[in-house]
């Protein structure tokens, strides 16, 4: 029988030394496909617990002044008291599933108001960024938190924006897309 070499210096065949640097060569030789296998069970875990993750909103970056060329008729209801209009040029459908835009609304008397506002369209949430002032700065809302869209006959501007932008909890997917279902007109009920 062929005798092989000793990976252990001489003094080192036997006891608890020896011992050690066994468990040690055996840690480092399972070492690399341990880690290879914990890489792909966290890819894996990745892909598949998205709905677990806490969401973060993306940083917001404010558009500019509407220009009036642009607006495009939102029709909420006969019995509102505003007409109102979504700058087309400020829509954005973001990665963090928010869809942002410019709201004007104004008034029967003429009194113009113009808002930056988000739909969350997984939770039917609504959130007020900013005002818009008339020189084309915003000026920062106080109420900053998402609150849910509610439905009612007077004043259901977000209501018919959430049937515009978003589609069995998502997001329509473009822009171009919102713009499209914001100009098709609804059925009319009897």
């Amino acid at each position: 029988m062929p005798v092989l070499p000793s990976l252990f210096p001489a003094g080192v065949r036997t006891g608890p030394v020896r011992a050690l640097l066994v468990r040690v060569l055996l840690l480092g030789l399972l070492a690399g496909p341990l880690a290879a296998v914990a890489a792909q069970s966290s890819a894996f875990d990745d892909d598949f617990d998205d709905e677990f993750k806490p969401w973060a909103e993306i940083e917001l970056r404010m558009p500019p002044k509407p220009e009036p060329g642009a607006l495009e008729p939102l029709y909420v209801s006969a019995a509102t008291a505003y007409v109102f209009r979504l700058d087309r040029n400020s829509i954005s459908v973001a990665t963090d599933g928010v869809v942002r835009y410019t709201l004007v609304s104004i008034s029967e008397q003429g009194a113009r108001n113009v808002s930056y506002e988000g739909i969350r369209c997984s939770t039917g949430e609504k959130k007020l960024y900013a005002f818009g002032r008339p020189d084309g700065s915003w000026s920062k809302s106080r109420r900053n938190a998402w609150e849910p869209i509610r439905e009612a006959n007077r004043n259901r501007q977000h209501s018919a924006l959430f049937d515009v932008m978003c589609e069995a909890g998502s997001p329509v997917r473009t822009p171009a897309e919102i713009i499209s279902r914001l100009r098709t007109p609804k059925p009319t009920l009897p």
